[in-house]
């Protein structure tokens, strides 16, 4: 069976050159990068060189980029280390209702030590406006985290624009751009932020590897204590072959994000347009204008996004329902309840993420398979029969 794999919001697969940059620090050159001989002095070189890498692709100082095991690790230290260090000024967190689980877990573990969280709404399109968030703003208010782009929806928020209301109060302000760094261009200067998290397993790089970047200046509490890496800001022994691939995966991704851009766009409207126009009562959830170019999700009423994915599954095709960290939920999304769906069509929710080799023969596969698969599923949906009995005169 032919398998079509349209889950790479969950993961992606390893850039040749990324693998190639690695492989030498799986084999021979070992050596620990905090240690003085030569190949520790060589660890340490390739470790640096990443760090340069990375920094370009968000236009970073090199010494802004903060090393972590992944986006949720850079997510936690952001808003545990940016509202710890700021404590003696307020003890108040303002986040949008859709941001990833590892913010809001996060911002849940500060209130056990006193901080108080606000939740600013979004619209049906899943967008923040800048105008709720200053409304969310109190004197106590030390920090705002609001993602660039939402994984479950696609929605790319402004993030630019909340900031320029969130800095002039002088405010720290994070975002969360694990799902748009490597496929949008992200400047962090433009956006003017403090705190941005990234990871490299979104664009091509191996997992374990991802960064938090902090403006020169910015004062973080660690999470992990230990040794004297990443200038004190997060002990233990770095991973150096993923971060070396993370580094080789950010080289490629400034230079080829605009064509990758642009062919997955023209796939995603393909199904963003051909699957609601197949199939009757399934909804584009997420902005059409603001949106990833990689990305197309949608709410199918009367069935269950689980069901969805395993008769898809069945047929050779990966998709995910809703974010990989909640995929094994049952739960209805967050997001999608923070946008007003009602709990029964959230939960027939569906994505579809793409990338650069994704063919024309993929997305066809999806607009064949789908049709008799919804139908087959409603058949068996009691919500579905009682729909046709209402319809019915």
């Amino acid at each position: 069976m032919r398998r079509v794999y349209l889950d790479h919001i969950a993961a992606t697969p390893l850039l040749p050159e990324a693998l190639d940059a690695m492989l030498p620090f799986l084999n021979d050159r070992f050596g620990n990068a905090q240690s003085l001989h030569a190949e520790g002095q060589s660890a340490l070189e390739a470790l640096e060189t990443a760090r340069e890498s990375v920094a370009r692709l968000i236009n970073a100082a090199p010494a802004e980029i903060v090393f972590t095991s992944g986006g949720s690790e850079a997510n936690n230290l952001a808003v545990k280390g940016l509202a710890l260090a700021a404590r003696a000024k307020g003890t108040h967190i303002v986040l949008s209702a859709v941001e990833h689980t590892s913010v809001l877990n996060a911002a849940k573990s500060l209130e056990k030590l006193g901080f108080t969280t606000t939740l600013v709404p979004v619209d049906g399109a899943g967008l923040v406006h800048p105008g709720d968030v200053e409304k969310a703003l109190t004197k106590e208010t030390v920090l705002v985290s609001v993602m660039l782009a939402n994984s479950e929806v696609g929605t790319v928020e402004p993030v630019a624009e909340i900031a320029r209301v969130v800095k002039g109060r002088n405010i720290l302000f994070h975002t969360d751009a694990v799902a748009a760094a490597g496929s949008l261009p992200v400047d962090v200067r433009a956006l003017n932020v403090d705190a941005l998290s990234l990871a490299g397993d979104q664009f091509y790089g191996p997992k374990g590897a991802a960064a938090l970047f902090l403006k020169k200046g910015t004062r973080v509490l660690p999470l992990i204590d230990g040794g004297i890496q990443e200038s004190g800001r997060r002990g233990g022994t770095e991973n150096v072959a993923a971060i070396v691939g993370f580094g080789a995966a950010a080289d490629v991704a400034r230079t080829r994000m605009a064509e990758r851009a642009e062919r997955t766009a023209a796939l995603r409207d393909r199904l963003l347009d051909g699957l609601p126009a197949r199939v009757g009562h399934v909804l584009v959830t997420g902005s059409r204008t603001s949106r990833l170019p990689h990305h197309a999700s949608f709410c199918v009423e009367f069935v269950e996004g689980e069901a969805m994915l395993l008769s898809l599954d069945m047929k050779g095709i990966a998709v995910s329902s809703g974010s990989a960290c909640t995929s094994k939920s049952l739960k209805a999304s967050h997001v999608l309840l923070a946008m007003g769906l009602d709990h029964a069509t959230a939960q027939g929710s569906v994505v579809f993420s793409l990338i650069e080799t994704t063919a024309a023969a993929d997305v066809d596969d999806v607009l064949d398979a789908f049709p008799p698969i919804i139908d087959r599923l409603r058949k068996m949906s009691p919500l579905y029969t009682q729909f046709l009995k209402e319809k019915t005169p």
